[in-house]
């Protein structure tokens, strides 16, 4: 070979030496990374185990090639010399020697035996796989960014995803503790069903993460964050729901004290006009007692079944103001009578006053006009109506028995 091609094997030789030097360092290097040994010693399934067994071969590949060139270099440099002795003059078969180990292919990658039933007459028996280290070089290149290509997204995914599986998996568990702190019973459910499907959907990613991270769908976690936020959500208006409903049976227990106490003024009303007047103008009010049925819907509360309390409360509250409603008016209808016969009353003692202060007290024709009034008012049962007939009787006779004596 010529001159040229010993100063093209010195350069390459120069440059196969700095190469192993820095793929030496970086193969370290990348046997020493966080995410490389993470990935070495976890079941890995998958994609992520797929890449890392490509990954794997690549790594094999890498510290063969570094092998193979150290070789190489040791071989070149015992032809060539080192220092000084670089300079020496090589025999011919040295330089083709030294030019072959640095240029030509002289490395065997592979040697494999053909089958005596593949092989001719004159056939070798193994076939070897040779390649330059230029070759081995380029090759090497391809397999490293291989390899930090797996290593790298595997870590990055680890990064980005584990962190925000934790920041969810701690965003559950707040959710899931106010929801019981809540205390909203049934109302509630809602919010503890989609808590259970993210800590599910959560768990898969999670459980993927570890093994796989390659293969984990981290785009699912938008899912859980939502679903925590519709649990928040469904928890909100549930405990909005129960202070709603808490004030509106404490409102109800108020209106129970209104019937009671309305109830208890129509009886004493009740007693006053019983047997004083006819039964039909009596005004009553039947129906059985409305608290136990709220003290039924108080127990559904206590139990937290609050879903079941709304619609019976409404019910209840219904039927409560019907009755006070009710309550009042028998009351007033009762009422009006006592005061309209203590009214009619009061005429017919003022009509007799007039009458005595006129000298009329003991007048033939108005005595049993103001007897008859009198037993119309003071008998049981009181009609009003004949009582006020007989009043205005009275009144008018009065009135006219006065008049023609002041005529004459």
């Amino acid at each position: 070979m010529s001159p040229g091609s010993t100063l093209a094997a010195d350069t390459e030789l120069e440059r196969l030496e700095k190469a192993v030097a820095a793929i030496s360092a970086n193969l370290v290097e990348l046997d020493q990374n966080p995410d490389r040994q993470e990935l070495g010693r976890t079941r890995l399934t998958g994609r992520t185990a797929a890449a890392w067994s490509d990954a794997g071969e690549a790594l094999a590949q890498l510290w063969q090639g570094h092998r193979l060139l150290g070789d190489v270099i040791t071989r070149a440099r015992a032809l060539r010399g080192h220092g000084d002795r670089a300079l020496k003059r090589m025999s011919d078969a040295d330089r083709a020697a030294y030019q072959h180990e640095v240029l030509g292919h002289s490395i065997t990658l592979a040697t494999a035996t053909v089958p005596l039933a593949q092989r001719g007459l004159l056939g070798s028996g193994q076939v070897s796989t040779t390649c330059t280290p230029a070759e081995l070089l380029a090759g090497m290149e391809a397999a490293f960014t291989t390899a930090v290509a797996v290593v790298t997204a595997a870590g990055d995914a680890w990064r980005r995803a584990v962190p925000a599986a934790a920041d969810a998996a701690a965003a559950l568990s707040r959710a899931r503790s106010l929801t019981r702190q809540a205390g909203a019973g049934t109302l509630a459910a809602e919010a503890e069903r989609l808590l259970d499907e993210a800590d599910r959907l959560l768990g898969d990613i999670t459980g993927t993460l570890a093994s796989d991270p390659l293969g984990a769908d981290t785009a699912s976690l938008n899912r859980v964050r939502a679903l925590i936020a519709r649990a928040d959500a469904e928890r909100t208006s549930a405990t909005e729901l129960r202070e709603s409903l808490t004030q509106r049976l404490h409102d109800a227990r108020g209106l129970a004290a209104e019937v009671d106490a309305a109830a208890r003024d129509a009886a004493t009303v009740l007693d006053a006009v019983a047997g004083r007047f006819p039964g039909h103008r009596v005004a009553t009010v039947r129906g059985d007692s409305l608290l136990p049925d709220l003290v039924a819907i108080e127990a559904l509360a206590a139990a937290g079944h609050w879903a079941l309390i709304s619609p019976r409360l409404s019910a209840w509250a219904r039927q409560a103001r019907q009755r006070l409603a009710d309550l009042r008016d028998a009351r007033a209808r009762n009422a009006h009578l006592l005061a309209e016969r203590n009214e009619l009353r009061g005429r017919l003692d003022a009509y007799r006053a007039k009458a005595l202060s006129r000298g009329l007290g003991e007048d033939p024709g108005l005595g049993p006009l103001a007897e008859t009034a009198r037993d119309a008012l003071f008998s049981a049962p009181c009609d009003l109506t004949a009582a006020r007939a007989a009043v205005d009787a009275y009144q008018d006779a009065l009135s006219a028995t006065i008049a023609a004596r002041e005529a004459r």
